[in-house]
């Protein structure tokens, strides 16, 4: 029997960093810097909250439209992090998977991520990281090739989501206060909870997610019925 008051999968819009600079006098880089590191503390322990899979949303196909040397710096952090996270990953039996238009990235950020898939096939516990990612291009990449296969269906195209082989939604946590779902996991988010905290995303620790799911756990899921 499925346990309804457990999330299987929990994704998270990571949202505050510049904020949380700009609060503190520090340049945006330091703020970016902040989350990657709240991040990695978060990835550590999910294993133990029951958690199946954790999708982050790391650059969505709007941040281009940000100015270039902020990319840059987002850029570097993701090369740093890939290299210096990925032998804890296999360590600790963490499945990275990419979902987005990734191989739109830098060449050898690409090699990168291809490397830590293959390393990390065998994981038990996913990690999936939303880069260069926008949920209505996805939405219409997948009926786009639901349309090739000869039905579009709701099942046909959830097949084609770049989240197919994933848990479906149960959570979707947004922090910093902001209350939009900014183009990510649209389809996927259709009977998920909500959950909008107001701690920016530098500040985000394990507790809080534990009290995110404890929440989570005493909600009554209905799926449109009564």
């Amino acid at each position: 029997m499925t346990d309804h008051s457990r999330a299987r999968h929990v994704a998270i819009i990571m949202d505050g960093n510049g904020r949380w600079a700009k609060r503190k006098g520090l340049p945006r880089a330091v703020g970016h810097q902040r989350g990657v590191e709240a991040v990695r503390k978060l990835v550590r322990s999910v294993g133990d909250m029951g958690i199946d899979c954790l999708t982050l949303y790391a650059f969505s196909s709007e941040n281009w439209k940000r100015p270039e040397e902020e990319v840059d710096d987002l850029m570097n952090l993701m090369r740093k992090f890939i290299k210096s996270d990925l032998p804890e990953f296999v360590a600790n039996n963490v499945r990275l998977k990419i979902i987005g238009d990734w191989q739109g990235l830098a060449p050898d950020i690409v090699a990168m991520l291809e490397d830590a898939l293959e390393q990390t096939a065998g994981g038990t516990h996913t990690l999936a990281v939303a880069l260069n990612y926008g949920a209505q291009q996805e939405i219409a990449s997948a009926a786009a090739k639901a349309a090739a296969s000869g039905e579009v269906t709701e099942e046909s195209i959830a097949a084609h989501l770049y989240t197919a082989d994933l848990p479906p939604l149960d959570l979707l946590i947004r922090t910093s206060g902001e209350v939009r779902l900014s183009n990510f996991l649209l389809w996927q988010a259709a009977y998920a909870e909500m959950a909008f905290v107001d701690t920016l995303w530098p500040d985000f620790a394990p507790e809080h997610l534990h009290q995110a799911l404890d929440d989570f756990a005493q909600r009554e899921r209905r799926y449109g019925g009564r």
